[in-house]
């Protein structure tokens, strides 16, 4: 989905380009223009080292949400939750994927109604490096700009003052993508929020380089599958 893999776009100013210009830390990011601030801003995401990325994704079936800690290479640990109350818990280390889905989701997508206790046993199985099928999250990002960017209004994000950046993309007409992007210190992506007729989805960004603590489950709570 084109708004799922977009919806994570930043901005940064670079500091030195700052002073060799004369202007200040407080207004550069104003100063550039808003393609620049998307390009910058990629540039800065790709390099961290770890995030936290929580998705609500609302459509007339109802609001899929997912919450992912990941190291945007070969380690995350997410989870999933669909209407209905179906979840799927997901720790990914290199090459090995431990899968939980909860009662309701096996009771719905895996067509056993007849389950009625929860289940607490995780599936090991070798990442699929072609698909991410049964809602498995993949532990990358794209960060890639696209479109026609602009500068919006003003607002604020939790305690923050973001730099609001609105892009169109004619490969979308209906949908418009929505980036805010700390206006002060470091640059960080605080929230993308994507709108179409049919779909709402915002993404919120935080605990930019925090340490990563992404352990298997434990072994006695493992049922091992082979390829």
């Amino acid at each position: 989905m084109r708004a799922m893999a977009t919806v994570t776009t930043t901005a940064l100013c670079l500091l030195a380009a700052a002073a060799l210009a004369g202007c200040g830390a407080g207004d550069a990011r104003e100063d550039r223009s808003a393609g620049d601030i998307l390009d910058e801003a990629n540039a800065t995401m790709r390099k961290l080292d770890s995030v936290t990325v929580d998705i609500a994704n609302r459509t007339t079936s109802g609001t899929v949400t997912s919450h992912l800690v990941t190291d945007l290479g070969s380690r995350c640990r997410s989870r999933t939750t669909w209407p209905g109350g179906g979840a799927l818990e997901q720790v990914r280390l290199g090459g090995t994927d431990y899968v939980r889905p909860n009662r309701a989701y096996l009771q719905k997508w895996k067509n056993n109604p007849g389950l009625t206790g929860e289940q607490k046993l995780w599936v090991k199985t070798p990442v699929d490096p072609v698909s991410t099928g049964d809602g498995l999250t993949s532990c990358e990002r794209p960060f890639d700009s696209f479109g026609t960017a602009k500068k919006g209004g003003s607002t604020r994000v939790g305690g923050t003052k973001p730099v609001e950046l609105i892009v169109t993309d004619k490969a979308d007409k209906e949908g418009t993508y929505t980036f805010y992007v700390a206006e002060e210190g470091e640059p960080y992506l605080l929230k993308t929020v994507y709108k179409s007729g049919a779909q709402h989805t915002t993404t919120s960004f935080s605990g930019f380089g925090e340490p990563l603590d992404i352990r298997p489950p434990k072994p006695a709570e493992v049922l091992s599958l082979g390829g």
